[in-house]
């Protein structure tokens, strides 16, 4: 029996060392029922019970072999089972690691679950290995190559990935441990069901689709090379007879370095698109002679980020970049080995690290914690906050305190941009009329007062104050916008030439101590352009003169009366709605969802007419946004509720949980505060437990994982599966913890329910028990595992006596 961390529901793994015959189906049987009694999510299959078989014995004529079964619970005390269940005595037998790290030539391996096996996550990706390399402790990290799949896994990557494994090398741990892509081959050309991979008898790595059709090589046919192994730092490698390397991943990075890895002068990390798109975006970072850079791709590469070392360069060896334990090292050159020039300095690993350029441009350095991936450090810092980096808000977004919006002349409501995706403003913003080159006459400049762009590397020469620089712009087909910047002087400035523009940001000169003018370059359309001027004869101009005037001193006089209305009705509006002042403070917060207009919503919802409840601060009614349908729930008494809405919108749209009701947008207008959720078409929880509607009883096995306790069952909601969610979430009122009743979850209208009450009752108690206030009063998760363990041992030799019983009862005639 040995015990070993396994993740953070079920702590510890534990390994049965039993002798059994292969026919017989006790300990299937008995396995089932520990899995059944913690409710724990394992594959119970008995090929995925049964991980290793050594030795062969006899038992009255019939094949015996030592089974090794690994299980995700944990046994505090040794059980002595063969003597419970009077098995024949056979000596145990200790699991070693049994990891696949090499292979030989002529190896083919088929993208198959048939073929290789298949080990899924909770959300949904899987891997399917073909060579392993287990560390020295097990369980633990190991590293692996072949075939990953993002959700919904119908394209794959061959790759060299992180996976969690058990004791005997097997991968598990499927919640938190889930795989973490280092290496890919055709992240550009995903593969499908039945693709192949292939080391050839020449010494080539091929794969290929399902088809026949070549997909990547790694072109080394003629370098003799004998084998292939994945290394203990997560190196895919092709070796020759003398052991020596002739290709291997770490000489073609993706977007990842991992301890020990290097990048050398000219090699590039690419980022992906997003976190499920394996597209190559843009953004890269890469290593000249004199540093670190990083670039968002265009003509020319645009600069968002510098590592400089102010060192001479001596001799011509290629400067490097390295990943050690602790920092990023830049070495310029190698005169003085394990003397880097420069340091990064990175918090010193626990466990096992690695760094990603990800989708928005940040390095960022995760680590093995707690037994799942946690972010330790954020590489990248940019002045003065998150809006510096160049693909926050999109092409043409702006980004102000965490809001993207698109550009909008200054004192006018004209438009010129509109954004990609409404409910997505961090996709950017596109031009209403695309620039054209036929028609340079028709181009114009969108000015945006205090407002930056990240890269000032492109300065447009002699062009000192606005006028130069915009003109500038106006002679370049290539410019699509310029940066005027300037200290105290606004004649002696810098002028940025902007080709393709991304992200723009919001300052304040004050805070910057810098000011900055965007002028973007806009095409007008023929209504929009300035009428020609036509000649007419004298009388003419001066009728026309006379009109002129007397329609200019009648609409001035309408002018005056309409402001000095406006601003009565404002003073009165501003003494009655002080809160509507409020709403210019209000600042969008980073990760939150779309936000919407008044009117948008009451059209959704065909003026608030199909009323679906009322929620803790307001009503809910139903709704449909293109052809999703919602819950928008309409907050009352905005007065009393700014604060709580502030507060759920910052929770809610920054956290993304199966378990939480999905916030898609919101409202901010005038007094007015509105949430827009999901739509959960099975209503709330109380109308199923307390049959106001006539619903059918709920089942135990449905009920069972609606374990709501002290929350109100009217803020559960059900999808159409009858999966639960919370609502109101950050708003939601508890109950007293001591007026929650267990017997409220006997549903005396379910069969089902009253003869598993007694069954119910013991996993509330359980539960109960792990919720204490006090952390000290909780039991430890070993105490946890134990009882379930017990109690599952226990019932099964119940089980089995009561079964005995009948037996001899039978051999006895009744």
């Amino acid at each position: 029996m040995e015990e070993r961390n396994a993740n953070a529901v079920a702590c510890l793994i534990m390994k049965l060392h039993i002798t059994i015959p292969v026919s017989t189906l006790k300990m299937l049987e008995l396995l089932k029922l520990m899995i059944s009694a913690c409710a724990f999510p394992h594959d119970t299959a008995e090929g995925n019970l049964f991980t290793r078989i050594h030795g062969n014995q006899s038992y009255m004529g019939m094949p015996v072999k030592p089974i090794v079964v690994t299980l995700g619970l944990e046994v505090v005390k040794p059980i002595d089972l063969q003597k419970k269940f009077k098995a024949p005595s056979a000596p145990f037998v200790s699991g070693q690691p049994y990891d696949y790290p090499m292979a030989n030539l002529s190896t083919r391996w088929v993208n198959n679950a048939a073929m290789l096996k298949h080990n899924s996550y909770t959300y949904g990706s899987a891997v399917r290995a073909i060579v392993l390399r287990s560390q020295k402790q097990l369980p633990g990290i190991s590293f692996a190559a072949g075939f990953f799949c993002a959700p919904p896994c119908q394209a794959f990557l061959f790759a060299v990935f992180i996976v969690y494994t058990n004791s005997g090398a097997g991968i598990t741990l499927s919640v938190n441990g889930m795989a973490q892509v280092i290496w890919s081959a055709n992240w550009a050309r995903l593969v499908g069901e039945n693709a192949t991979i292939e080391l050839t008898g020449d010494g080539n790595l091929v794969l290929h689709e399902a088809n026949g059709r070549l997909v990547w090589s790694s072109n080394t046919s003629v370098h003799s090379v004998a084998g292939m192994e994945i290394t203990e730092h997560g190196n895919l490698v092709l070796f020759d007879q003398r052991n020596a390397t002739v290709w291997q991943s770490f000489d073609h990075p993706t977007d990842v370095l991992v301890s020990g890895q290097s990048l050398l002068q000219g090699m590039k990390l690419r980022a992906n698109i997003s976190t499920t798109n394996w597209t190559e975006s843009k953004l890269y970072m890469t290593v000249l002679p004199d540093g670190l850079y990083g670039y968002v791709g265009s003509k020319p590469p645009q600069l968002y980020y510098t590592y400089l070392v102010d060192t001479n360069k001596s001799r011509k060896d290629p400067t490097r970049v390295t990943f050690t334990n602790g920092s990023i090292s830049i070495f310029l050159q190698s005169t003085q080995a394990g003397k880097p020039e420069a340091i990064i300095a990175l918090p010193e690993a626990k466990s096992t690290q690695y760094i990603r350029l990800e989708y928005d441009g940040h390095l960022r350095l995760y680590e093995w914690s707690d037994e799942k991936w946690t972010m330790v450090s954020d590489v990248i810092k940019k002045y003065p906050d998150d809006c510096a980096f160049p693909t926050v808000c999109g092409e043409y977004g702006i980004c102000a305190g965490g809001q993207c919006i698109c550009p909008l002349q200054t004192n006018t409501s004209s438009g010129y941009f509109h954004p990609v995706d409404e409910r997505k403003a961090n996709l950017g913003c596109a031009p209403m009329t695309p620039i054209s080159y036929q028609e340079k006459q028709n181009h114009q400049f969108l000015t945006l007062t205090d407002v930056s762009y990240f890269d000032e590397s492109q300065i447009i020469a002699n062009a000192k104050n606005r006028e130069d620089c915009k003109q500038a712009c106006l002679k370049n087909c290539s410019c699509r916008a310029v940066m005027f910047r300037y200290d105290q002087n606004v004649s002696d400035g810098e002028c940025q030439l902007v080709t393709e523009v991304f992200s723009l940001q919001s300052i304040q000169p004050e805070i910057i101590h810098y000011n900055s003018t965007a002028y973007l370059k806009v095409q007008l359309t023929a209504s929009s352009s300035a009428p020609k001027q036509t000649s007419s004869s004298a009388p003419t101009q001066k009728k026309s003169y006379k009109i002129t005037t007397i329609l200019g001193s009648t609409v001035a006089a309408i002018i005056t009366l309409v402001l000095v209305v406006i601003v009565g009705i404002y003073v009165q509006m501003r003494r009655k709605y002080p809160e509507i002042d409020e709403e210019l403070d209000f600042d969008i917060l980073p990760g939150m969802p779309m936000r919407f207009s008044f009117q948008k919503l009451r059209e959704c919802t065909e003026d608030f007419s199909k009323k679906l409840g009322e929620g803790g601060f307001g009503s809910v009614f139903e709704g449909k946004i293109s052809e999703e349908r919602v819950a928008v729930k309409r907050l009352e008494s905005a007065r009393q509720g700014n604060k709580e809405f502030l507060a759920e919108v910052e929770t809610i749209g920054s956290i993304e949980h199966i378990n939480l009701v999905r916030l898609i947008g919101f409202c901010v207008e005038k007094s007015n505060r509105i949430l827009v959720y999901e739509y959960m078409p099975r209503g709330s929880l109380d109308k199923w437990i307390y049959y106001r509607h006539n619903n059918t009883p709920l089942d135990w096995n449905t009920r069972r994982k609606i374990a709501h306790l002290d929350i109100k069952p009217q803020n559960i909601l059900l999808d159409e599966n009858f999966n639960a969610k919370l609502a109101d979430f950050g708003l939601s009122k508890l109950m007293d913890r001591d007026q929650s009743k267990l017997i409220d979850m006997v549903d005396k209208h379910s069969n089902d329910m009253i003869s598993r009450q007694e069954e119910m009752i013991q996993m509330m108690k359980f539960a109960m028990w792990c919720l204490q206030n006090d952390s000290c009063q909780r039991p430890s998760m070993s105490m946890v595992v134990k009882s379930c363990l017990l109690k599952a041992i226990h019932r099964y030799i119940q089980l089995h006596l009561l079964h005995q019983y009948y037996l001899v009862q039978d051999e006895m005639g009744g």
